[in-house]
């Protein structure tokens, strides 16, 4: 009954730790209303995008910068992706999202939106060497690439069944044309400003109609919140237009013709080195978060794997709950629960690497717990009740005897479950996490050279997974012989 006590107390300690964690952060924003944090995307040149210095440049980011600057109030960027900027300005995770993000009626009822400060439109582009799909009518029975939540999506949506076409969505733009590249695709639509820069940088596509009428990008807030802010951004935005920076700015990404800037020619080698640094430190996040996520997830699992072979009914329960429920949970919507949906419930900002390490550890520890229970009950029970009968308590018995013949049992699964993790941070992308897999998709949206890339990715997960499954066997050897 002690023991049941501890492992309780020790719950409810963890759970206090997580949401101090969450308050602490919320109070230091509270003291600091000068410094918010902005939501973006990564991968929509030219208006966000990454430079090969690992800043993050575009139409966006340079009026965000001019108008913090005229305004005198500071802020930090969390690059998070379209969809997941949303989310998080929606959870108040963000105080405000610039990310290309048209104003509509839709999304007037959700968030608040400064003036105007670009006039969009959407166009359609097919593969470079492509000339039987000139026009919409040449879709019919075809299959074309989207981005979600942007323009070109919606206006895709409104004319697909009057020319027969399929929609292909995608969360960004690189994706969406190497799906036209592929051929397996024949089209896309996007807003003409990212289209027409991306076909200067030679990705591969070419535009094939006109502009249509779009709409308009908007800085927004959440619906009530942060008007200060959105106060700010127009007062800004209009000195910026009065002063001619705003002019300089789109000139320097568009130019007259949309063509402001040149391609970098590289070739594979000197594209693969300037990606590198980016991609190793991606590599150091990638490891960083695996191996405190399975620090955590062992000490959840020797906790509920005892609780799962003791002998108190209630225990057994609270382990097979744990065990079921974040083992039956997708990875990527226990990471939007934690990350947006826990913060909106409760009214606080969640810090990304909490996020992302709870995520993994929980869902890692349900994994664990049952490696645990499965090599303890592998043991012989009779050893057991011979160390019982011989006068050894439970406890000592459990420590000295079952144990170690248990590890010896545990340690390919638990090598397995280390290669797991690791590759399952890439899944955590969709929150913004800037690991290995988001480097390299933040690279594509540059370079759009995705073969180059996604192989030196590939590679370096190979190497790294075969540098610690080799390491792992190493131990186990020594373990076993030991």
């Amino acid at each position: 009954m002690q023991k049941s006590r501890k492992l309780i107390a020790l719950m409810i300690c963890l759970f206090f730790v997580v949401a101090l964690a969450g308050n602490f952060g919320a109070v230091a924003h509270a003291e600091n209303k000068t410094k918010y944090d902005i939501g973006t995307d990564t991968t929509f040149a030219p208006f966000e995008f990454e430079d090969v210095d690992g800043k993050f440049v575009g139409i966006d980011m340079d009026l965000l910068a001019a108008i913090a600057k005229d305004q005198n109030f500071e802020y930090t960027i969390k690059p998070l992706g379209f969809n997941a900027a949303v989310q998080a300005l929606e959870t108040n995770q963000v105080d405000g999202v610039i990310a290309g993000m048209s104003i509509t009626d839709e999304r007037k009822q959700k968030f608040d939106f400064s003036e105007p400060y670009f006039d969009s439109g959407v166009v359609m582009a097919v593969r470079k060497d492509n000339d039987t799909i000139k026009r919409y009518e040449d879709l019919k029975g075809q299959r074309v690439a989207v981005k979600t939540g942007t323009e070109g999506y919606t206006f895709a949506e409104s004319i697909k069944d009057k020319y027969g076409f399929t929609m292909v969505p995608f969360d960004d733009s690189s994706q969406m044309y190497d799906e036209v590249k592929t051929g397996n695709s024949v089209a896309c639509f996007d807003d003409f400003p990212v289209l027409a820069y991306g076909v200067t940088q030679n990705n591969g596509l070419k535009l094939v109609t006109d502009k249509e009428k779009g709409g308009s990008y908007g800085f927004a807030v959440n619906k009530g919140n942060n008007q200060e802010l959105l106060e700010k951004f127009n007062a800004g935005l209009v000195n910026l237009r009065n002063s001619g920076e705003y002019d300089k700015i789109m000139s320097k990404y568009l130019g007259e013709s949309g063509k402001g800037v040149a391609p970098v020619e590289r070739s594979r080698w000197e594209l693969i080195s300037a990606s590198l640094p980016a991609l190793i430190k991606g590599m150091g996040n990638t490891l960083l978060y695996t191996l405190v996520s399975l620090l955590i997830a062992f000490l959840l699992g020797l906790v509920f794997g005892f609780m799962k072979v003791s002998h108190n009914k209630v225990l057994r329960g609270i382990a097979t709950v744990f065990v079921d429920v974040f083992r039956g949970i997708p990875l990527i919507v226990l990471a939007f629960f934690i990350y947006f949906g826990i913060p909106q419930a409760l009214d606080f900002k969640m810090p990304l690497f909490v996020a992302a390490v709870l995520t993994l550890s929980l869902n890692a520890g349900a994994y664990v717990t049952e490696i645990i229970r499965g090599g303890i009950q592998s043991i012989d029970p009779g050893q057991m009740e011979a160390a019982r009968s011989l006068g050894l308590p439970y406890r000592m018995a459990m420590l000295k005897i079952i144990l170690p013949q248990a590890v010896k049992i545990m340690i390919p699964s638990f090598i397995n479950q280390l290669v797991i993790t690791l590759k399952d941070t890439s899944i955590l992308s969709v929150i913004g996490l800037v690991e290995l897999t988001q480097s390299g998709k933040i690279i594509i949206a540059r370079t759009f050279q995705s073969f180059d890339i996604w192989l030196v990715v590939a590679i370096m997960y190979l190497i790294v997974i075969t540098i610690l499954t080799k390491i792992s066997n190493r131990l186990e050897g020594r373990v076993r012989r030991g």
